[in-house]
């Protein structure tokens, strides 16, 4: 039996961070008050891994207007790629509005043999951004899903 809640991530790495105040730590603090924010530059990213295989199905993102990843890639790494099998593959693209408020996205796959897929890791590719200097600002992001029992 599978239940669909928050998939529980062990580990955030993030492609840059302007400064300690804005670090990723600060992704899912649930605080309105904190955030990530990337430097300057494309493509900037946000790669989680998951404590155990989780089957992703929706994605909800709370950027900063101004500062929203306009186009973004979302990767998956299907279980068992770390010991050298599969390579990070393209899920799905998202095209976040250029607001402040939480954003969600279905993930549906773009191919069939990705569909319920297990999955180990998740990487979000910003590789356009509102900002002209192409930093990304993000508020709250929370992946959901099914864990296989």
């Amino acid at each position: 039996m599978k239940r669909r809640q928050p998939c529980p991530n062990q580990y955030f790495r993030v492609s840059s961070t302007l400064d300690k105040s804005v670090g990723k730590k600060y992704l899912t603090d649930g605080s309105p008050e904190t955030c990530w924010t990337s430097q300057q530059g494309t493509p900037q990213y946000i790669q989680l891994s998951f404590a155990s295989p989780v089957i992703p199905k929706r994605v909800e993102i709370t950027f900063q207007g101004g500062f929203v990843g306009t186009r973004c890639s979302v990767e998956v790494l299907p279980s068992g790629a770390q010991d050298g099998g599969a390579k990070w593959r393209v899920l799905t693209r998202i095209y976040p509005e250029d607001v402040n408020r939480k954003q969600t996205f279905d993930l549906m796959p773009g191919e069939p043999d990705l569909v319920d897929c297990r999955i180990e890791g998740m990487k979000f590719v910003f590789e356009e951004s509102s900002d002209f200097f192409g930093r990304v600002t993000v508020y709250d992001l929370r992946v959901l899903g099914d864990i296989p029992s």
